[in-house]
């Protein structure tokens, strides 16, 4: 199936499912969490499967598990929901991933930690401080011409922050994001449930 520049799939080569009245289905974005064996290659197999299957990561959250031999990937992806089970399966083969989840934007707590430099003058100060007062951030450096803020939420709060504090009389020199960490809410835990699609 060929595709025009631009059409859903034609950079992935990935055809797109018909959706109720002949068109395509939307990509969304999802969000997949693993439990994988904590060492060495694990990630750039992971990665590599994504990647070799058409998908770009649009962020990627590794740490060490509640267990120090395992590790806790949280990945967000956009795709079809056809295309998201579709990973999950495939993510389930890997022998180094012992569970994989797809987690619904209703059934996780999320969050994101990003730290901004701002370029800001003495005389800005008070501005950018009652910004970062309103989203909750807190100063972590101070510097003659600069303040770096340190804020935790959901990936709309921190891009509205960013957005505010990007304006002519002060400026963002520099944004560190580290991608979204996910759990699934309430008691149920990845480590006690098989590979599955939610």
């Amino acid at each position: 199936m060929a595709y025009a520049i631009g059409e859903p799939g034609w950079y992935r080569g990935i055809p797109s499912a018909p959706a109720s009245g002949g068109g395509r289905v939307a990509p969304v974005r999802y969000t997949l969490a693993a439990l994988v064996e904590n060492h060495f290659g694990v990630l750039a197999r992971v990665a590599s499967l994504i990647s070799g299957r058409g998908f770009n990561i649009e962020s990627l959250a590794v740490g060490p598990a509640e267990d120090p031999a395992l590790a806790r990937m949280t990945i967000v992806l956009e795709g079809e929901p056809a295309q998201r089970e579709q990973m999950v399966r495939q993510l389930g083969k890997l022998v180094d991933v012992l569970a994989v989840d797809a987690l619904d934007d209703d059934s996780l707590v999320a969050r994101e930690l990003a730290l901004c430099k701002v370029r800001c003058p003495p005389a800005a100060r008070a501005a950018v401080l009652q910004i970062a007062d309103v989203f909750r951030a807190r100063v972590v450096d101070v510097g003659a011409d600069s303040l770096t803020l340190e804020v935790t939420g959901t990936e709309d709060k921190i891009s509205a922050m960013i957005g505010l504090l990007d304006s002519e009389q002060h400026g963002v020199a520099e944004v560190a994001r580290t991608g979204r960490v996910a759990l699934a809410r309430g008691a149920a835990a990845l480590a006690e449930s098989p590979t599955e699609v939610r």
